[in-house]
């Protein structure tokens, strides 16, 4: 290929419009181009089967592609769908069945805003106390402080407020601009702690960084140790149990106008009585999953909804797929394989991979030697569209997020 033929990769409208423009095509004619040059393909999740034949027929009348299961020809039962087609195709597409019955209306404006949310940008997180965290410009680091004695990374280290502080100190110097507070573990085989305790664990801290201008997520799932932080400076909340371990904590969210980090785990649930099962008696049956990127993605719809529902406003709810939470090496590494399609959901998307048993299996390491593989986490993850990475090691994932973000965002 001597004339330099190659293929060209365009993932989203900006992409394609500075092809063109690199080609010198008339702008005039970039209203009609730019929708033809981008690609996409949806997954409809149980559609019924007189609905999906009038999307199919319609998306191969207007030149696109829609796959349907073979028994969908009867008209029973429901059927997945794979829409394929450009930005023009699904235009006119969704134009025809907005005027359609059988629910394809509100099929239309799901698509649409499928569509939509892979084109989101730049935009703001809103946090408590009026303080506001931009989000798109560049990737965010979460540093991580576990002021407990049994975290399978660092327990112990940190029990001290003196030492938890000098240590969230050292994390803002290396990079941090978030950091996420825990005074409970959450991993497997740890004691669960009682919130007195809890609170005696954080507050002290909470409030010492509170008073140096931190800004900080505070890691629990309790409505009582999340309220007081909230009282003492903490700007949002990472819950580990997606709104469902405390049916308190989403009326103190909406009260205080506090943001929440919704991560999908299904290693801690209830018992009949209301009670946290432990993490260790979690079988294999919770990590069965149908289809794993479409159970978690309407698990965390469904939390997204509980939270708008209460109140809180899409600017104030953050997605984590919960790596290590319930899934299994494979699943694991298929989630960083097809992290980019939680943006499907409109929110923005932390990951927390750092050090975490997945990485150790796949590498054969032990927790003290999982760096290399976190941050090659971390940098899968960004060019996946993460906004903010967890971390355990700070100044050293600053540095491959700032290198990445400098590849991803480079406008050539």
């Amino acid at each position: 290929m001597q004339q330099g033929h190659h293929a060209v990769l365009i993932h989203d409208r900006r992409e394609a419009q500075r092809l063109l423009q690199e080609i010198a095509v008339d702008s005039a004619a970039f209203v009609y181009l730019l929708p033809k040059a981008v690609f996409r393909c949806i997954k409809l999740k149980e559609i019924p089967c007189i609905a999906a034949n009038i999307i199919k027929q319609e998306m191969l009348a207007k030149g696109g592609e829609a796959a349907v299961k073979r028994e969908a020809l009867y008209l029973e039962g429901t059927t997945d769908i794979l829409l394929l087609g450009t930005l023009k195709h699904y235009g006119l597409l969704l134009e025809k069945l907005k005027k359609q019955p059988f629910g394809l209306k509100k099929i239309a404006a799901e698509i649409q805003a499928i569509l939509d949310n892979l084109q989101a940008g730049e935009r703001t997180i809103a946090l408590a106390h009026g303080k506001e965290l931009p989000l798109g410009q560049r990737t965010l680091i979460m540093g991580i402080l576990n002021i407990t004695p049994d975290s399978f990374s660092d327990g112990g280290r940190y029990m001290e407020t003196g030492q938890a502080v000098e240590r969230a100190r050292e994390m803002r110097e290396e990079g941090a601009d978030i950091i996420d507070i825990g005074g409970a573990s959450s991993r497997p085989q740890s004691q669960m702690i009682d919130e007195a305790e809890e609170l005696r664990r954080v507050l002290p801290v909470v409030k010492s960084l509170s008073r140096e201008g931190f800004i900080l997520s505070l890691d629990t799932f309790r409505a009582g140790v999340a309220r007081a932080c909230l009282d003492e400076g903490v700007h949002l909340i990472n819950d580990i149990g997606r709104l469902q371990l405390d049916p308190g904590l989403l009326p103190v969210l909406a009260e205080k106008q506090a943001p929440v980090i919704l991560m999908h785990n299904r290693m801690q649930l209830r018992d009949e009585s209301g009670q946290v099962i432990d993490a260790e008696k979690v079988t294999q049956d919770l990590m069965h999953y149908q289809d794993l990127i479409s159970d978690i993605i309407k698990e965390l719809g469904q939390s997204i909804e509980m939270a708008q529902e209460a109140g809180l406003g899409r600017n104030k709810i953050i997605i984590d797929p919960g790596l290590g939470f319930g899934k299994n090496l494979a699943q694991n590494r298929l989630l960083i394989k097809r992290l980019e399609e939680f943006k499907s959901l409109g929110q923005p998307l932390l990951i927390g991979a750092s050090r975490k048993t997945f990485i150790g299996q796949t590498l054969e390491l032990e927790v003290g030697q999982r760096l290399e593989g976190s941050l090659a986490v971390v940098a899968m993850a960004i060019m996946n569209a993460a906004d903010i990475v967890r971390v355990h090691d700070v100044r050293e994932s600053k540095r491959v997020a700032m290198m990445t973000d400098a590849v991803i965002r480079e406008n050539g």
